[in-house]
Order: C-alpha cells, then structure tokens, then sequence
C-alpha cells in the first residue's frame, strides 16, 4: 500500500515538476517575443528619426545655398521649433548645425550613404563625425556599431582605443584560407594588437600567470577582443590517440559561428608558433567542430612580432590563423604607419569590404 502511495505521489510530483518546467519555458518564450518586439520598434522609431535629422539637415543646407543665408537662419529656425515642439528634444540649434553637417559632410562620400546613417542611433553618428575625420574610419565605425550594438560608452571607447587603426594593420591570411562570405567579416574582427591594461599585471610574468590574469578579467578580456565571442574553455584539451594537447583559451564568435583558438605567448612571434596553431585547428575541426558551423580560427598574441616573419610564416598555412601583439600600456606605438597600405591598397580592400556588406544586405 506504501510503496503504490509513493508511487502515485512521485508520479503526481514529476507532472507538476513536468508543468512547472513548461510554464517556465513558456514564459520564457513570451518576455523574448516582447524584448525582440520592443527592440524592432526602437530600431524604426531611431531609423524615423535619423532620417528625419536627416532631411533637415538638407533643407537646412539647400535653402543657405540657394538663398545666401547666413547663421542665423538656424538660430532663428531653432527658437521657432522649440516653440512649436515643447518639450521635445533635439531642435537646439547646436544639434540643427548637426544636422547640416552630417549631410554636407555625408554626401560628398563615397561610402556613407543615408540609409546606412539610419541604422545605427542619432547620438552614435555625432559621436562619430565629430571624433573621426577620415570617411572610410567613419564607414568602419557605423559598420561596427550597426553589427556588434555598441552602447554609446563602447563606441567612444573603440574610438578611443583607435581600433579602426588597430585593425587595418592587422596580420591574418583570413583572406585567403576563408570562404569570402565571412573573409571580410573575420578580418575586421581581429586588431594588430589588443591592450591588456585591465591585467594589472608587472614584470616578469609567466604564460601561465598571464593567462590567469586573463581568466580573473575575462569579461573585459572578451570586450577587447571586440564583442560577440564567448568563453568556452582555458586548457583545452584535444585528443589525438594516446596524447592529449591543451588550447590556452577557446572561445567561440556568434556572428562568424566558429570556433577561436587563443594562444598567448609572452616572447617575440617564432615561426613555429604558426606550425603548432595549424595542427590545433585540424584537431578542432575534426574533432570538435560542429557540421554547421563554419572552419575553426587561430589568434595567436605575442608580446612582439617581426612583420616580415610573420608574413612569411602564414604564406603557406592552409588554416585561417591571425597573428598579434598585446601590450599592457594603453597607447598605440608611434612606429607604425609605414606598416599601413598605401594608398591605391586601402581603397582597394575597403572598397571589397564595401561590396561585400552591400551584397549581404541585398539578401536579407
């Protein structure tokens, strides 16, 4: 009789365990509806008003050109529109100039057209006029914000941390070990050298100690290397037959859907460094990898590396590897710029970035 009671009370327990377990995943199900809902319709309220900033801004501009008008125009439209629009923001005259310079400064561009302004936030965009000068830097900051939904604070520290220049230095063969629809994308992702200032860390220190220190400050770990990894193991290990090899850190990258092999070295780039990463990534993708994710990629961040070395060392390595400096000193070296490419170069690879980003968005 006892033993059909417990029976019957385990069995009434799991259903309610069974139901509890399913009003949470229904509720679950309900609150990321609405947050997506809300977050499409914050998107088309912000899309709405940068466009009509936008359209401002060019009136504004047109009817200075077309009637000789000075200044003051603005002023006086400003108080007017203030006036009219009580309590609503953003008619100041400071932001009216605004406006006008986004459309003089945007449509002498080669790059930046309106509808790509109107995807990320009006704020954003002054952020991004007003503390970068060069167009192809401005295309490169909207693109980030748009597709990693950088808050405010995170685009003025990108900025800050000139990781636009940080990036074009870079040292991948990405290029030409990746397919192209996500090439460009993995390229972008990594910078020339990454700022570890958060480590706290003094001289000398171990691999291991800086690894460590890594693990203590993994979330602003993850920020620096550039948003949309997360953390999947320190020490990896892979197997192969008897012997097992360990990663110093793995992550994964959301928007590229691969895994990233970290391997952190306290010395000069050595052109085995590039050997070792090579067999790592075989290893993950053979043994590791999903079916539908995309081929496994390498970042392996030294203390220093010779350029040349490191350009002949990933000539002939068929698996997607990227090489790195860090430093714990957040300022960026002033020996760089005769590694930047020329000129007819860089217009060249933003111009394939270009092309590449518009034909991804031709297919959504």
């Amino acid at each position: 009789m006892n033993l059909n009671l417990n029976t019957i009370f385990n069995h009434k327990l799991a259903i309610t365990m069974q139901l509890e377990k399913s009003h949470i995943e229904f509720i679950a199900e309900v609150k990321n509806q609405i947050k997506a809902a809300q977050y499409r319709a914050l998107q088309k309220v912000n899309s709405e008003q940068v466009n009509l900033y936008w359209n401002i801004g060019k009136t504004i501009l047109e009817r200075q050109r077309e009637f000789g008008w000075g200044k003051s125009i603005v002023e006086l439209l400003a108080a007017e529109l203030q006036t009219e629009f009580v309590g609503i923001d953003g008619f100041s005259a400071r932001n009216l100039w605004r406006m006008r310079t986004l459309v003089d400064q945007y449509n002498q561009s080669t790059l930046i057209l309106p509808p790509l302004v109107a995807e990320i936030p009006w704020t954003h965009n002054i952020i991004i006029i007003e503390k970068c000068k060069d167009e192809h830097e401005r295309f490169y900051y909207i693109n980030l914000t748009k597709q990693q939904r950088w808050s405010k604070i995170m685009l003025i520290n990108a900025i800050g941390a000139q990781t636009y220049q940080r990036t074009l230095i870079n040292q991948t063969n990405f290029l030409e070990t990746l397919p192209a629809s996500i090439a460009y994308e993995a390229d972008l992702m990594l910078k020339d050298e990454f700022l570890f200032g958060f480590l706290n860390l003094t001289e000398p220190y171990t691999e291991a100690q800086l690894e460590q220190a890594i693990l203590s400050n993994i979330r602003n770990f993850l920020i620096e290397m550039g948003g949309d990894f997360t953390f999947v193991g320190n020490q990896y290990p892979v197997r192969v037959d008897d012997k097992i090899f360990e990663i110093d850190l793995l992550l994964y990258h959301r928007q590229l859907q691969c895994l990233v092999a970290i391997e952190l070295k306290t010395d000069e780039f050595q052109p085995d460094y590039a050997g070792k990463m090579n067999f790592y990534l075989t290893t993950l993708n053979r043994l590791v990898k999903k079916q539908h994710e995309h081929a496994s990629i390498g970042i392996i961040i030294c203390k220093s590396k010779n350029r040349t070395v490191v350009e002949f060392a990933l000539e002939d390595i068929n698996k997607p590897i990227g090489v790195a400096t860090y430093t714990l000193v957040d300022k960026l070296p002033t020996n760089i710029q005769q590694f930047f490419p020329t000129k007819a170069e860089f217009v060249n690879r933003v111009e394939a970035i270009t092309d590449f980003i518009s034909k991804k968005e031709k297919l959504k």
